[in-house]
């Protein structure tokens, strides 16, 4: 799954052109390193990286080979731990939100052609 939003092609274009104030704003700027998403989430690093392995999240790579987490990564992060702790195996997991995801997208798609916007 692509680690952005539908509409992150436009975003990440826009994004270079960004000054350091914009990046506040940006949710999928890669500003939060693998310990402190791992902090925020209440996870071990080795979760974010099974998340990576079932290709829910990809995430950035500092300039020293860092990983690199976006506000959008840890929110879809948080929905998989969500479910883990329910019970769900972490590819189970995966798979369910990038589904749900491609639905709410599809979805989103199907109404704009029928409204004309």
């Amino acid at each position: 799954m692509d680690q952005t939003h539908p509409a992150g092609d436009e975003r990440a274009a826009a994004r270079t052109t960004h000054s350091t104030e914009d990046r506040f704003d940006d949710e999928d700027y890669p500003a939060y390193s693998m310990g402190a998403a791992a902090e925020m989430l209440g996870v071990s690093p080795s979760f974010l990286r099974a998340l990576g392995a079932a290709k829910l999240i990809e995430p950035k790579r500092s300039s020293g080979g860092h990983r690199r987490y976006s506000r959008y990564q840890l929110r879809l992060a948080a929905r998989a731990r969500e479910l883990v702790d329910r019970g769900t195996p972490v590819e189970a997991a995966c798979r369910i939100i990038i589904l749900e995801d491609q639905l709410a997208e599809a979805l989103r798609i199907n109404e704009s052609r029928t409204t004309g916007d």
